[in-house]
């Protein structure tokens, strides 16, 4: 084991490969070398959240251009905007799909935790989509 990053503590695995897709299992902002809680603003947070979710993903082969889903926990839903601020660096469009909730996370002083999905499947096989806004009740998707 690389004596960088500690281990979760807790029965989980921080990403699982199954075919064609990483699970990315919940990330919050905890120092990987310390394991301790760091940084005190959403946007603090939020960044080391999204960087240790970058790891997962570098490490399991893929990239943040590869997440077709993600899961947002916010503790205070107020915090929602210092988040997106973030977020927007992480990601591109077009944007993976997301679901916020305001939820109670049990380490304290914990703003933010997500997970998700990324997709590494053969590009020239698969075909990626896009619902646009207000186009999915007609059907229509962008490619």
């Amino acid at each position: 084991m690389d004596r960088r990053h500690r281990p979760p503590w807790g029965p989980w695995t921080p990403g699982f490969r199954a075919g064609d897709f990483i699970f990315v299992g919940g990330q919050g902002p905890i120092d990987p070398k310390t394991g301790k809680l760091k940084g005190e603003t959403i946007q603090e947070q939020t960044q080391l959240t999204l960087q240790s979710m970058s790891a997962v993903l570098e490490a399991a082969g893929a990239s943040m251009s590869d997440v077709v889903k993600v899961q947002v926990l916010l503790i205070d839903m107020e915090d929602f905007s210092g988040m997106n601020e973030v977020y927007r660096l992480f990601f591109g469009k077009p944007y993976p799909a997301r679901i916020t909730y305001g939820v109670n996370l049990t380490v304290p002083g914990m703003r933010v935790e997500m997970d998700a999905i990324a997709y590494v499947g053969d590009s020239e096989t698969a075909t990626r989509s896009t619902v646009e806004y207000g186009s999915w009740r007609a059907g229509r998707f962008s490619r």
